[in-house]
């Protein structure tokens, strides 16, 4: 009895959290923002931006690496590790889930495992990244794919599910994105 009843305060706690978390995405001062994100465990590189609107579930989780940018209204599963590396830019509504539903369970439980995002990444508006996804350096995402598979260094994959259509002629990135916007 007594440790249901923990859980359960463990369980109200973490979603008083994360809708705390959910309201600073709301708010329009990205110093602010970011402030609260660290304070809630969120580890956030320097000179990286998060615009408004982005979710965070488990925080302490979340790795986000130096001059990343991630786009409005953007969510992050943090039921596993994400680790996003330096200068990776997520546009918005990019999603990335580290935990689903096992369909062939007689429990549906979950099934997790992390996602590494490498360096000099590119992920389109409202692509989805699937639970134990490696993006290599360099990879592109292209705009709603879903990424189910690894994506090898310089690879760009589009689709759903997303295939190989190309690859970067770049292969040796050194650009900057830029700085944030104080209130987007």
């Amino acid at each position: 009895m007594i440790k249901k009843l923990v859980r359960r305060i463990q369980f109200i706690m973490l979603e008083i959290g994360n809708y705390i978390l959910k309201l600073t995405g709301r708010v329009p001062l990205h110093h602010y923002r970011r402030f609260v994100y660290r304070l809630f465990g969120l580890r956030i590189g320097s000179g990286s931006t998060i615009h408004m609107g982005a979710v965070f579930y488990k925080a302490k989780n979340i790795k986000i690496g130096r001059d990343t940018i991630i786009g409005e209204n953007a969510v992050f599963d943090g039921r596993e590790k994400i680790i996003i590396g330096d200068h990776v830019d997520l546009a918005s509504e990019v999603m990335i889930y580290n935990s689903e539903h096992d369909v062939h369970s007689s429990d549906f439980s979950a099934i997790s495992a992390p996602v590494k995002i490498n360096d000099y990444v590119f992920i389109g508006p409202r692509a989805i990244i699937l639970p134990g996804v490696t993006l290599g350096k360099g990879a592109v995402i292209a705009a709603g794919a879903v990424v189910t598979k690894d994506v090898s260094d310089f690879k760009i994959v589009a689709g759903v599910p997303a295939k190989e259509i190309g690859e970067r002629k770049n292969t040796d990135p050194h650009y900057k994105l830029g700085r944030a916007a104080w209130f987007r």
